[in-house]
């Protein structure tokens, strides 16, 4: 893939991996990417997952018509990008390692072993000339991890974002972004709403018109659509106006309260999404609370608490600091409901949520005492 003149596309489509990072189905496959830049000086930037190897090192030395590059930059240490880097040193000895201190002290504690090598140690906001090319460094720590930084070619106007703007999904796979973006920020990097913020004003001064990830395509029309996403979810804002209804059920009372009350909210003019966090993609269910401005939490009572899938999923919320939200509560138990305090209590830290004043409590199933809270509560959302 030509993304410019002097800008070559060397990354690799992965459609043998199912869970990526452990934990998040990718049924569509994953994209590392990696990228030469030609000028006096060659450089590549970050290498791809360690299955890949050779293929990646074939693309490079086609790329560069069997030269070796000059430099590895090395934007992110985490193993999709950076499992190849002896790989590469065994086959271009003489290259330099770009990369920051906190680059270098990782790449030591996964190659304690490696080669001596020649390495360029950069500072944030330092630069390097490839000659036509001025490469420069912005330091992005802990999105999501502590060494990121992001490089920008000031000549061809690119920004090569490490992990950030990126996606699951292979590239040779038509998809939208916005879906499978919104559950990759959210799942990875959803934590680290501030430093993502921080990253976001640091570029807000460059001429950005391409964005190349480390996953997912390389971004080259309207940029800000993009921005403006990675704004609003680092920013913890809603996306949209809707209702996000999750539910935990073990016989179907729980259930039919949860379906009851999305079919009132729709009778209203609402977006309604209703989801079996027992059955569902949890890293789906986890998106769409972050993406709607209003979240139902539906479950049971269990062993004193709360039904296992949902306290997995409100961990999830609170780890990722959800906030800015309304809240509103279903809960059920036969002979001591005790889900409303209980999820209660697990956004007891977290900020800006305003919880709804009515909290809907089944005994066993619904009765007509219950039926006209739900119709309460739809009114209150």
């Amino acid at each position: 893939m030509i993304i410019t003149d002097d800008i070559i596309y060397v990354g690799v489509n992965d459609h043998e991996i199912d869970l990526f990072e452990g934990q998040y189905i990718v049924p569509k496959g994953m994209a590392y990417n990696s990228y030469v830049i030609k000028d006096e000086k060659t450089a590549v930037l970050d290498t791809v997952d360690v299955r890949f190897g050779e293929e990646w090192l074939a693309n490079i030395d086609k790329a560069l018509g069997g030269n070796a590059p000059d430099y590895l930059i090395i934007n992110h240490m985490e193993p999709d990008h950076s499992a190849n880097i002896l790989k590469f040193l065994e086959k271009y000895p003489k290259a330099t390692l770009v990369g920051n201190a906190k680059t270098f002290t990782i790449m030591g504690q996964f190659y304690p072993n490696a080669p001596a090598f020649e390495k360029l140690e950069v500072k944030d906001g330092e630069t390097l000339s490839l000659g036509m090319h001025t490469l420069s460094f912005t330091f992005a720590p802990m999105v999501h991890w502590p060494e990121v930084m992001v490089t920008y070619d000031a000549t061809d106007k690119v920004l090569f974002s490490a992990d950030a703007f990126g996606k699951f999904g292979a590239l040779d796979i038509e998809d939208k972004w916005e879906c499978e973006a919104r559950r990759y920020y959210i799942g990875i990097v959803g934590k680290y709403g501030v430093q993502v913020q921080k990253l976001l004003k640091a570029l807000a001064g460059l001429d950005v018109q391409i964005i190349c990830p480390l996953h997912g395509p390389v971004l080259t029309e309207d940029l800000k659509h993009y921005i403006d996403l990675y704004d609003t979810w680092s920013s913890y804002q809603p996306e949209e106006s809707g209702v996000f209804i999750a539910y935990a059920s073990i016989y179907g009372h729980t259930k039919e309260a949860a379906e009851k009350l999305g079919k009132l909210l729709e009778d209203k003019g609402l977006k309604v999404v209703i989801s079996d966090l027992a059955r569902e993609d949890m890293a789906e269910c986890v998106e769409d609370a972050f993406r709607y401005d209003r979240l139902v939490l539906a479950s049971v009572t269990y062993n004193g608490g709360i039904f296992p899938c949902m306290e997995t999923f409100i961990n999830n919320l609170t780890e990722r600091n959800f906030q800015n939200r309304k809240v509103a509560i279903i809960e059920n138990g036969t002979w001591g409901p005790a889900a409303a305090r209980t999820i209660k209590n697990m956004f007891e830290k977290s900020k800006d949520l305003t919880f709804c004043e009515n909290t809907v409590t089944l005994k066993s199933a619904l009765n007509a005492d219950s039926e006209a809270a739900l119709k309460k509560l739809a009114e209150e959302l």
